[in-house]
């Protein structure tokens, strides 16, 4: 029975981390538009939202997690998760642009799954005593402001990136 609740433990601390969570997404999306190429608002939405993720996982592990046990075992996998999906995703959201029109609005509903990210994971951490960040775990930062302060300044970049991303989607598509 204990056996089963820390592999249960494990399990969930797999499945919270954001690099995870992302890259599945990033699966389903590329899964998807691949197999039936769906048009419409709703997946330009999607693949957007996956797109943003994607670019968020690339340039959080290059700045912050680089040289950070992350826990994966295999370098390729690292690699992988961090650097080739992220470009994969932001590469087709360059080539197959989905904006037919400016939808820098709905590029910030974006976020609203990174700030859920972000609360479950203060939530969980501290019922949990586990965090999957060393930057989101207070104890390692310094405390729940200096956690604040990082958040705040990783909400603002985070919608500068989805705005970024969403501009490149509305110019690519014009050109096309």
């Amino acid at each position: 029975m204990c056996v089963a609740i820390a592999d249960s433990r494990h399990l969930v601390h797999f499945f919270s981390f954001f690099t995870i969570e992302s890259n599945l997404l990033a699966i389903v999306v590329l899964l998807i538009g691949g197999a039936v190429n769906p048009r419409g608002a709703r997946w330009a939405w999607v693949r957007g939202a996956a797109t943003l993720y994607m670019v968020i996982t690339g340039i959080v592990y290059a700045a912050l997690l680089a040289n950070v046990e992350v826990g994966l075992t295999a370098p390729w996998v690292d690699s992988a998760m961090h650097q080739v999906t992220p470009a994969v995703l932001l590469a087709d959201w360059i080539f197959f642009p989905p904006w037919p029109r400016a939808a820098y609005s709905k590029a910030l509903g974006w976020l609203a799954f990174p700030l859920a990210y972000f609360a479950y994971s203060l939530i969980r951490g501290a019922a949990v005593d586990w965090y999957p960040y060393p930057f989101i775990d207070p104890r390692q930062s310094g405390g729940y402001g200096r956690v604040a302060v990082f958040a705040v300044v990783l909400a603002v970049v985070f919608a500068l990136l989805a705005l970024a991303v969403s501009a490149i989607g509305v110019a690519r598509s014009r050109r096309r």
